[in-house]
């Protein structure tokens, strides 16, 4: 038995991908996993320190971690209509934004890589945990604020209006479905491991599809506060068939982030190798 380190968010879209592997309901192949669950950011910044051989992470952080990891094919969170919005009180709603005090969900996230690009001049920004944005902005601790996660749900019923949805901002320009966080694993682990990795996690996101209520308990464990049916609209707007595997489209709209953040500066160069390069079974 191989034991390796296993990093996932607590977010439902996670919990629900992996509760087939943690839970033992599919085969994991020889494999068990060390886990820790942990908010997206606080994940980017262990890979930043290379503490996990397997985990979560924002598509911007891994244009920083390329070269220590590599991206797998099945696990992400890409697609339509699911990105990041820029909110406020609504008396800020007309504001000139370079002016504004933003709270951002983590320097690393796509979130804050989107909003660089909708405004590279607004610099005023705050980082704090996503789910203490809304308060933050509401309590007057700063103008603005981006979203992400459950918070697409809530916001509204909190008296804040949307100055900008930041993933409508990127498909307009790319016509790409937006590439919020992936699963990546260590360049370090050798490939056939890597590419076991990659056929479990993918047998786990099927499974949790082909048996949907087989996941709520492990993902109520970590969503507790959190409303049934924000937790089902969460797991509809993060999982899909991207999840499943990225397939072309979802590799061009990773690559088009690559080269966006190298044409804005925010990286030094544009990798050539950044996804797993899949076994046949997986293919076939």
């Amino acid at each position: 038995m191989m034991n390796m380190s296993l990093g996932f968010s607590p977010c439902p879209n996670d919990t629900f991908i992996f509760d087939a592997i943690i839970n033992n309901k599919i085969d994991t192949e020889g494999l068990s996993f060390e886990v820790t669950v942990a908010d997206v950011e606080e994940l980017n910044r262990r890979a930043f320190r290379r503490s996990l051989d397997i985990t979560k992470l924002s598509y911007f952080a891994y244009t920083y971690l390329v070269d220590d990891y590599i991206l797998l094919t099945t696990g992400s969170a890409l697609g339509n209509n699911c990105g990041p919005l820029l909110i406020s009180k609504p008396e800020y709603l007309k504001s000139t934004i370079e002016n504004l005090t933003i709270v951002i969900p983590g320097k690393y996230t796509t979130a804050n890589f989107l909003l660089s690009l909708a405004y590279p001049s607004a610099t005023k920004k705050i980082e704090m945990r996503f789910s203490d944005i809304e308060n933050a902005i509401l309590q007057n601790k700063a103008d603005a604020g981006v979203i992400i996660h459950e918070n697409r749900f809530t916001y509204q019923a909190k008296g804040l209006v949307k100055i900008l949805d930041l993933g409508e901002y990127w498909e307009t320009q790319t016509g790409l479905p937006i590439p919020l966080g992936g699963i990546v694993i260590k360049r370090s682990v050798p490939l056939d491991i890597a590419q076991k990795v990659n056929r479990i996690l993918r047998k786990s996101v099927e499974y949790a599809f082909d048996y949907p209520a087989s996941s709520k308990e492990y993902i109520r464990q970590y969503a507790q506060e959190m409303d049934e049916n924000v937790r089902k609209q969460h797991i509809q707007l993060y999982v899909n068939n991207f999840t499943v595997d990225l397939g072309e489209t979802g590799k061009r709209a990773v690559m088009t982030l690559f080269s966006r953040a190298y044409k804005n500066k925010l990286i030094s160069h544009m990798p050539e190798n950044i996804f797993l390069q899949e076994s046949k079974e997986i293919k076939d």
